[in-house]
């Protein structure tokens, strides 16, 4: 089947009924053109946030089965009323959610991971000349569970139907107009970028740039499905992500980035013996914790300690594993602080240039911004340091590598 396009419509892009109209226009007009169009649709405006916080409302700690039943039904609702705005207008249109349409998933309640999907049903209703609207950001296990993707979820969902159905375009639909250098709202000069590397944009989204989900990233790439971020608001061109080409690797560092959704975790006095930092791991991952930066400061007296960053929504959890694990390795207790940010300069050309990091660091210093934690792969350079100094490290560095208008 030809002339496939998956197109994704975020939370902010159907907000209201105002704004569902305006999609449903928008998809209407990709018809007209000849395409057989699939939309992906999140929850409503800030439907997920206020359904977690009806949870935190009856308890601390909901069931993660519970919590999934529950925030599945916010995309529910939305392709149902893009599905009404569409036949308002005089086209067809089927709305799903992910259970029926074949995407299945592991049985990590919250954050699982997409197994396989079989997609006949949209083939189906496509082939009758009907737009397929696809709840996102959920599937079912192998039990039937409703499960769903974790944050930005929705963007998995769009990259992994343009996958199985060879879709020529996958577009991810914001209310920004593209991929910029940094945050707009914290740097008034950020500049719009043409396009990425897979790998850059991956970077990027791991480390808080909130465009895309990093997952749905590294799927694309992996599967080399291309990516156009743009407005749902305006008609014009957005960000393209592709492969890497060479006149990417021109450009010392393409964009800066800010996470202030990470606390840091120390386990104090372990005792400096081979292998109890991995076990210290192993039973954090046991948990479906992903861990960033990890530091082991330098062994005093025969003891140590282990510092590592999570994601601020998995500290809680992190915290109650290691509670009685301590004791069982004989540690000396644990501490954590919210009270950290994470500033990062991502950019290819990193590998065939050398002095970015000295000129990252001479920039914060400037500013006298001190750092905690350092990170580094190929294309990345991340500091921790404090979240009130978060965004005047972004507006240093942004200006330190002329990266503005």
């Amino acid at each position: 089947m030809k002339n496939i396009i998956v197109q994704k419509y975020g939370g902010s892009s159907v907000g209201n009924i105002q704004k569902i109209m305006n999609v449903a226009k928008k998809v209407i007009s990709y018809k007209n053109k000849g395409f057989k169009v699939v939309v992906v649709v999140s929850a409503l405006g800030d439907t997920t946030d206020e359904l977690l916080e009806l949870a935190s409302g009856i308890t601390d700690s909901p069931p993660e089965r519970e919590l999934d039943m529950l925030m599945a039904t916010g995309e529910q609702v939305s392709v149902a009323l893009l599905a009404m705005a569409i036949h308002k207008f005089g086209k067809e249109a089927i709305s799903f959610t992910g259970a029926q349409v074949g995407i299945m998933t592991d049985s990590s309640h919250t954050k699982a991971r997409i197994i396989d999907v079989n997609a006949q049903r949209i083939r189906r209703e496509l082939e009758k000349g009907k737009i397929v609207i696809v709840a996102g950001f959920q599937g079912a296990n192998i039990d039937q569970e409703i499960t769903t993707l974790g944050r930005g979820g929705s963007d998995m969902t769009a990259v992994a139907l343009a996958k199985v159905l060879k879709a020529k375009m996958c577009e991810i639909y914001t209310d920004v107009e593209g991929v910029f250098t940094t945050d707009p709202r914290v740097v008034k000069n950020a500049r719009k970028l043409e396009s990425l590397s897979y790998e850059e944009m991956l970077e990027m989204a791991s480390l808080g740039a909130q465009v895309m989900q990093a997952r749905s990233i590294e799927a694309a790439g992996k599967f080399n499905i291309p990516l156009h971020v743009r407005s749902s608001f305006s008609k014009k061109v957005g960000t393209y992500i592709t492969k890497e080409v060479r006149a990417m690797e021109d450009v010392l560092v393409r964009g800066v980035t800010l996470n202030k959704d990470e606390a840091k975790v120390t386990v104090c006095g372990v005792p400096d013996k081979p292998g109890l930092a991995a076990r210290i791991f192993e039973e954090i991952a046991g948990g479906n914790i992903n861990v960033d930066m990890i530091i082991q400061n330098v062994s005093r007296k025969g003891f140590t300690d282990v510092s590592f960053t999570v994601v601020c929504g998995d500290l809680k959890k992190t915290l109650k594993l290691l509670e009685s694990f301590v004791k069982k390795i004989k540690a000396k207790g644990v501490t954590f602080d919210k009270g950290i940010a994470k500033v990062s300069v991502v950019g290819i050309g990193m590998r065939s240039h050398s002095g970015v990091a000295a000129k990252m660091f001479k920039a914060l210093a400037a500013k006298k911004i001190n750092i905690g934690m350092i990170s580094t792969s190929e294309i990345k350079i991340s500091c921790v340091l404090r979240k009130d100094k978060g965004e005047e490290a972004v507006r240093a560095l942004h200006k330190a590598f002329g990266l503005g208008r």
